[in-house]
């Protein structure tokens, strides 16, 4: 965008100079100073490390929903002294007085008490599931509208948020079983079926079910298989998904099966029992299902 100049009458001549120290455009033959000023687009700071970036800024840490204060914490000092360094008045001690006592009952109450153990477990259990900051911090908006509706009275703070975990992987699409939520919550499967039913009647919440497509890769890396072994394994999916061979069954129990049944084509020697302890699917379950793959399918393996 081209400044606009008031110059001199005798000056022709419109090379501009930018000063970054005072944010003045001017013109280097008559030294007229624009109206306009310009905008310093770059860092704040030239820090070396993380340390004297945050000791440098004038700004604090991003809002985070899975923080109790969702990082808006308050400070009130103890000491009595205004900026600068004088004592307050009677009338204004008695003020921030108040303010600190309203400020330390707000963090001592019910609903503080329990986000503080949710959004701690939060914390863990996204680290042991290897979970995206943003599901984490779907959980945490998930959660808060679970407070928020009341109906975490009289049941286990843990369970509620380890069953608002699934229902966000669940609606984002990231692919966590309930055997996962159950073995990094360390809470029973039936207890966390029971709960998530209950939250997703109670929240209205009807995600899509995963399809077994979604874990091949995640059981293909455990068994160090090779990438063509994971292509038929899709291929094998596919088409059980177009003749609705995959239909009400479980996921992982179709994928761990169409694995197996991929590796033995390629003449990749992959026992069921590996398979099983990667997938968490019993070695019964998954040559049940894949026999039902040769039965529908079989035809189109062959071809």
């Amino acid at each position: 965008m081209q400044a606009e100049l008031i110059h001199q009458k005798n000056c022709r001549k419109n090379h501009l100079i930018t000063d970054m120290h005072t944010g003045e455009i001017a013109c280097s033959s008559c030294g007229a100073v624009s109206l306009e000023q310009i905008f310093d687009m770059g860092y704040e700071n030239s820090a070396s490390n993380a340390n004297d970036y945050q000791n440098n800024t004038r700004v604090g840490a991003k809002r985070s929903l899975k923080m109790i204060d969702m990082g808006l914490s308050t400070l009130i000092e103890s000491n009595d002294k205004d900026a600068t360094g004088k004592s307050l008045s009677i009338e204004n001690k008695r003020m921030f007085y108040r303010l600190r006592m309203w400020d330390r009952n707000s963090r001592s109450a019910v609903t503080s008490k329990s986000f503080q153990k949710a959004f701690t477990l939060l914390d863990a259990m996204g680290s042991k599931l290897g979970l995206p900051e943003s599901v984490v911090e779907e959980s945490a908006y998930l959660f808060r509208k679970v407070a928020a509706r009341k109906i975490l009275a009289g049941r286990s703070t843990a369970a509620m948020l380890s069953a608002t975990i699934y229902a966000t992987c669940r609606i984002t699409d990231t692919p966590r079983t309930l055997q996962d939520i159950s073995d990094a919550s360390n809470i029973k499967k039936k207890v966390l079926q029971r709960t998530y039913r209950y939250l997703a009647k109670e929240m209205n919440i009807n995600p899509e079910a995963y399809t077994p497509s979604e874990f091949v890769t995640r059981i293909a890396k455990g068994l160090n298989l090779s990438e063509k072994t994971q292509r038929l394994a899709f291929k094998i999916l596919d088409s059980c998904a177009k003749r609705q061979v995959s239909t009400s069954k479980n996921p992982m129990a179709m994928a761990a099966a169409a694995i197996h049944l991929a590796a033995t084509m390629n003449s990749e020697r992959m026992s069921q029992l590996k398979i099983s302890k990667i997938s968490g699917i019993s070695a019964v379950t998954i040559r049940e299902r894949r026999k039902e793959i040769l039965t529908k399918i079989g035809d189109v393996l062959v071809g």
